[in-house]
C-alpha cells in the first residue's frame, strides 16, 4: 500500500472496470457513494446527444423540472419541506419501479397544480371584474338616484397644462334624467387606474371639445391585478355624451388607457336586480376561492413529504446516467468498460465494493478492475482535512500541483500566517482577530448549517487560517513591543537615564543590560526610534525573504532527488543555488555580520551594505570601507562564481539532453527485438488503455528557448524578488504609523479632559476609536497584509521550485450532493 503525505500529492493508478450490464447501474452508484474514482471519457469522438443513455437523461431532466415546479409552489406557502437529511434512503439506489413511480406522481402532481392554478387565477380574474362592477353598479346608482338628476359638468379650460380640466359647476342643473334619455344621450361607465384619471379627462375634453358630461368617483379599496399581483387604485367613471360615434371614441380612448368598460341599465329595476345578482355571484366566488385554495394547500402539504427525496433520487439517477455514457458498451461481452483514475491505496475499497454489488445482485459474471500502465498523467489529489482545506485551496488558486509535485499547502501552513504577521505585527490587533477567530472555530457546527452571506462564508471557510494569522500577529507584536502602536514594559530596560543636569536639552542613556525578549520598549520612546525601527524591519525583511527563497529553492531538490533527474540537481538546482547565495546569500552574511560587531569600540565607521554590494560589481576586489579582513578576495571568488553559474545554468541542460537524445536514437534499434519479445510475454499484466495516449517529441530549440526565459527570469527574478520582500518593512511601517495617528487623534485628546467632561468625551472617543480600529486596521490593514503574503507565496517563493502545471482529482460522488435546493 502506498504511504499517504500532505508534502506530496497521494498515488493514483489507472484503473479499467469491466461491468456486466445488469449491475452496472448498481456498481455506479456504489462506486459514486464510494467517491474515490474519477471516470474517463471514452467517447470523446462520439456526440453527447448520439450516446446510449440520452434518452433517460432527457427523461430525468423533464421530471426535474416537474419536482422543481412544485418545490417552487411549495416554498409560495407557508407549508414545511421535509428534508433528506441523514436519510439512509438516499444513498442507495432506486429500481425502476420507484423511479417509474416518481416518474407518475410528478406528471399527476405538475398536472393537478397547475390544472388549480390556472383555475384559481380564472376565478380570481371573474371576482375582482365582479368587484369592479358592484363598485361600478354602486355608484352609478348613486349618481342616477341624486334628486333624479345629473349635474352638469361645466368644464373651464385654460391654457395652462396645470389648470383641471373638468370642473362641477354647481349651480347649473340641467333636465332630469328621462329628459336626457328623450334627447338621445348615452352614457359609458367603467373603471380606470387613478393614475389615468387626469389623462383621460383631458383627452376627452380635447377630442369632444367640452361635447360630454363626466362625473368620476374613487373606489376607497385598491383592487388586485390578477396578472402582476399588485393593488391598483381605480376610479369609477360615467361619461354622457350625444351620438353612437361619440360614444365609440370614447369606448376606445377609455380601453387605450387600461380602463375596464361595464354596461349599465338605464331602468332602475334592472340596476337593482343586477346589483343584487352580482352580490350573489361575489358571495359565490369567494366560497369556490376559498375551497380551491384549501384544495391546493392539501395537494401540497401530500407533496412537501417527499419532494426533496424524489428531487435527490432523480438528481442521483441523472448522475449515475451521465457516468454511464462515458462507458463503452460491449456487445460482444454485454458489458460496459470504463476507464479511470484512482487512489492507489483505495483499490481494496473499490474492489471490496464491486465484491459487495456482485454478492447482493447475486450474478455468475462478476465486474472486474484491473490497474493498467499509461503514459498519462495522472490527477493531482490531497488528502485535505478541515484545518488544511484553506491553506490548499490559495495555493491551488495559482495553480494545481503536477503530480507527485512537492506541495507547497504544508509549508504555507507556517509561512503564510508567519509573512502576513511580520507586515501586521501587533499585540492588540492580533488579539482582537484572535477573539473572532476563535469564535468561529468553536462554533463551527452551528455556523456551518447556515449562510450569511457569501463574505462570511469565505472567512468561515479560512477560520484555522485566520486564527493562525492572528495568532503570529501577536507573536510579532510581542517582538515589536507594539500593542495598538503603544510599548510595553514586560521586563526591565537594557537602558538607563542619566539625570540632567544644568541646562542640557539632550539626555544620553546608559546601556545596563539586554532586553530579554524583543525590542527594548526605551527604543520607542527615543528621537531616533523610527530610524531603528525602519533599520531593524528593512533589514530582517530582506533576510527572510532570503531565507524563504533558499528554502524554496531546495524545495527543488526534493522534487529532483523524488523523481529521480541527476540531470536537473546538477543542471538546475547547483548553479541556482549557488547564484542565489554567492549574491543575496553573502548580503544575508555582511547583515548580520555587521549586527554583530560593537562599532563603537572599533577604530573604522560601520560600512554601509548597499553600496558596498553595488561596488562588488562596479569595482571588483577594491574596498572604500572593509567590513573584514580578506573582504576583496571573498568578493572576487563570489563575483566569479555567480557569473559561472550563469551560462551553467543556460546552456548545461540543453545540451546534454541533445547528447542523450542522440545516443537514444543511434542505439534504439538494438533493442527492438528484446522490446518486442519482452511485450509480449507481459501481455497478461501490462494491460494498454483504450483511450488515446500522447507521446511527446525531442525539439532541441525548443527546449533551448526555454532555458533561455528561465535563466532569465531566474537571475532577474532573483534581484526583483529580494527587494520585494522589502513590502515586510513598508506594510509593518504604514501599519503601525496608521495606529499611532488614530491613537493620538482619539483616546489621546479624550485622555487629556478630566472630570465629567473627560469621562463623556471618553465614552464617544473610545466607541469612534474602536470602530476605526475594527475597520480601518483589522478588516482593510489585515485584508492587504494578506494578500501582499499570498503574493510573495505565489510569485517569490513558488517560482524557485512549483510547476503548478497538473489537473485536480474530481472523483464521482453522489453522497450529499444533491441535497441543497
Amino acid at each position: 500500500m502506498a504511504s499517504s503525505t500532505f508534502y506530496r500529492s497521494e498515488e493514483i493508478s489507472m484503473v479499467q472496470f469491466y461491468f456486466p450490464v445488469e449491475v452496472a447501474k448498481l456498481t455506479v452508484s456504489a462506486l459514486g457513494d464510494l467517491g474515490i474514482v474519477q471516470f474517463c471519457d471514452l467517447n470523446e469522438n462520439i456526440n453527447i446527444f448520439q450516446r446510449a443513455f440520452v434518452k433517460e437523461i432527457r427523461r430525468l431532466d423533464e421530471v426535474e423540472r416537474q419536482l422543481q415546479f412544485l418545490y417552487e409552489e411549495i416554498k409560495k406557502t407557508d407549508i414545511k419541506i421535509i428534508t433528506a437529511d441523514n436519510n439512509d434512503n438516499m444513498t442507495r439506489t432506486s429500481n425502476c419501479h420507484e423511479i417509474d413511480e416518481i416518474f407518475e406522481k410528478a406528471s399527476f402532481f405538475e398536472s393537478r397544480i397547475c390544472s388549480l392554478n390556472e383555475s384559481y387565477r380564472t376565478l380570481e380574474k371573474q371576482y375582482l371584474e365582479l368587484l369592479e362592477l358592484r363598485y361600478v353598479l354602486e355608484e352609478t346608482e348613486q349618481f342616477f338616484n341624486k334628486n333624479y338628476s345629473i349635474q352638469e359638468s361645466s368644464i373651464s379650460i385654460n391654457d395652462m397644462d396645470t389648470a383641471p380640466l373638468l370642473e362641477n359647476d354647481a349651480e347649473q342643473n340641467t333636465t332630469n334624467i328621462q329628459g336626457l334619455m328623450g334627447m338621445s344621450i348615452g352614457f359609458t361607465t367603467g373603471v380606470i387606474p387613478r393614475i389615468h384619471m387626469a389623462t383621460f379627462e383631458r383627452i376627452l375634453w380635447r377630442m369632444l371639445r367640452g361635447n360630454l358630461y363626466m362625473n368620476q368617483t374613487e373606489i376607497a379599496n385598491p383592487i388586485n391585478d390578477p396578472i402582476t399581483n399588485e393593488l391598483i387604485d381605480k376610479n369609477v367613471f360615467i361619461v354622457f355624451s350625444h351620438g353612437k360615434e361619440i360614444n365609440n371614441k370614447i369606448r376606445k380612448i377609455s380601453e387605450s388607457l387600461g380602463a375596464t368598460l361595464y354596461n349599465i341599465d338605464e331602468r332602475y329595476s334592472r340596476r337593482c336586480t343586477h346589483i343584487q345578482e352580482t352580490n350573489l355571484a361575489i358571495d359565490d366566488l369567494m366560497s369556490i376561492l376559498k375551497n380551491t385554495k384549501q384544495t391546493v394547500y392539501a395537494e401540497l402539504r401530500i407533496i412537501a413529504e417527499n419532494i426533496v427525496n424524489w428531487i435527490t433520487i432523480v438528481r442521483r439517477e441523472r448522475a449515475i446516467y451521465q457516468i454511464m455514457n462515458l462507458f463503452i458498451y460491449d456487445q460482444n461481452h454485454k458489458c460496459l468498460i470504463s476507464e479511470g483514475w484512482c487512489p492507489t491505496n483505495s483499490l481494496y475499497l473499490v474492489r471490496n465494493t464491486l465484491r459487495d454489488v456482485t454478492e447482493q445482485a447475486c450474478i455468475q459474471m462478476p465486474s472486474i478492475l484491473n490497474e493498467i500502465k499509461t503514459s498519462k498523467t495522472p490527477p493531482t489529489f490531497h488528502s485535505t482535512n478541515k484545518f488544511t482545506k484553506a491553506f490548499q485551496t490559495i495555493i491551488d488558486a495559482y495553480g494545481v500541483a503536477s503530480y507527485r509535485e512537492a506541495n507547497p499547502g504544508l509549508i504555507a501552513i507556517v509561512t503564510f500566517p508567519f509573512l502576513f504577521a511580520v507586515m501586521f505585527g501587533d499585540l492588540g490587533h492580533g488579539f482582537l482577530i484572535f477573539i473572532a477567530a476563535l469564535y468561529l472555530c468553536l462554533n463551527e457546527k452551528k455556523l456551518e448549517k447556515k449562510k450569511y452571506g457569501e463574505i462570511f462564508d469565505m472567512a468561515f471557510q479560512g477560520r484555522y487560517m485566520i486564527l493562525l494569522m492572528s495568532i503570529f500577529s501577536m507573536y510579532t507584536g510581542l517582538i515589536y513591543n507594539d500593542i495598538f502602536s503603544k510599548p510595553m514594559s514586560l521586563f526591565k530596560s537594557g537602558w538607563e537615564w542619566s539625570e540632567s543636569s544644568g541646562n542640557s536639552t539632550v539626555i544620553l542613556a546608559k546601556k545596563v543590560g539586554v532586553y530579554p525578549f524583543g525590542i527594548d520598549s526605551a527604543w520607542h520612546e527615543s528621537e531616533n526610534a523610527l530610524i531603528f525601527l525602519n533599520s531593524y524591519k528593512m533589514k530582517m525583511s530582506v533576510i527572510l525573504g532570503v531565507i524563504h527563497m533558499t528554502f524554496s529553492l531546495m524545495l527543488s531538490l526534493t522534487n529532483h532527488i523524488f523523481f529521480k533527474s541527476p540531470l536537473d540537481i546538477w543542471t538546475q538546482f547547483l548553479p541556482s543555488f549557488l547564484f542565489l547565495q554567492c549574491i543575496f546569500g553573502y548580503m544575508v552574511f555582511t547583515i548580520i555580520y555587521k549586527w554583530s560587531v560593537d562599532w563603537s569600540k572599533s577604530q573604522t565607521t560601520p560600512p554601509g551594505i548597499l553600496n558596498m554590494l553595488i561596488f562588488m560589481f562596479l569595482s571588483p576586489g577594491k574596498i572604500q570601507e572593509p567590513l573584514y579582513r580578506g573582504q576583496k578576495y571573498v568578493q572576487v571568488f563570489l563575483l566569479f562564481i555567480s557569473l559561472i553559474c550563469i551560462p551553467w545554468l543556460l546552456l548545461a541542460k540543453p545540451f546534454v539532453l541533445r547528447y542523450e537524445h542522440r545516443r537514444a536514437i543511434l542505439q534504439g534499434y538494438q533493442g527492438v527485438s528484446n522490446r518486442c519479445s519482452s511485450t509480449l510475454d507481459d501481455s497478461d499484466t501490462d494491460r494498454t488503455p483504450l483511450s488515446s495516449e500522447v507521446h511527446e517529441h525531442f525539439d532541441f530549440v525548443e527546449i533551448l528557448i526555454h532555458q533561455i526565459i528561465h535563466t532569465i527570469e531566474f537571475c532577474l527574478g532573483c534581484l526583483s524578488h529580494c527587494a520585494s520582500y522589502l513590502r515586510l518593512w513598508a506594510l509593518s511601517l504604514a501599519h503601525n504609523q496608521l495606529s499611532a495617528v488614530l491613537w493620538s487623534m482619539t483616546l489621546k485628546i479624550a485622555f487629556r479632559k478630566t472630570g465629567i467632561t473627560g469621562a463623556i468625551l471618553l465614552v464617544f472617543v473610545f466607541a469612534f476609536w474602536f470602530i476605526s480600529t475594527i475597520v480601518i486596521l483589522c478588516l482593510m490593514e489585515g485584508t492587504s497584509a494578506m494578500l501582499h503574503s499570498l503574493r510573495l507565496h505565489w510569485v517569490e517563493a513558488m517560482s524557485k521550485f512549483y510547476q503548478g502545471e497538473g489537473y485536480p482529482f474530481e472523483p464521482f460522488h453522489l453522497t450529499n450532493k444533491f441535497y441543497d435546493m
